[in-house]
């Protein structure tokens, strides 16, 4: 199944997120660990088209609990600000 993360930064957090973005990439590396495969994924952009204002990330796992807990753990959880995760039905 495909579940999609839509987060948004909390105000204020660029330095942050750049603090925490090798750790965020290294997570990412283990992604199987935790029975997830992130099929796309990348950072949300202001209409500037430069500022990161949070992440967009479609996964493909057995379930919603493992996106949860791959989520739960990554490092950009500490710029987060709203995080959803949705069930995704891919479309050819």
């Amino acid at each position: 199944m495909l579940y999609s993360v839509f987060a948004l930064d909390k105000p204020g957090t660029a330095d942050k997120r750049k603090a925490v973005h090798a750790q965020h990439l290294a997570h990412l590396k283990r992604a199987k660990d935790y029975g997830v495969a992130m099929t796309v994924g990348g950072p949300l952009v202001a209409d500037d088209g430069a500022a990161s204002i949070g992440s967009l990330m479609v996964f493909e796992a057995p379930d919603r609990e493992s996106v949860e807990k791959f989520t739960g753990a990554d490092p950009l959880q500490a710029v987060w600000d709203k995080v959803e995760i949705r069930r995704f039905d891919r479309k050819e």
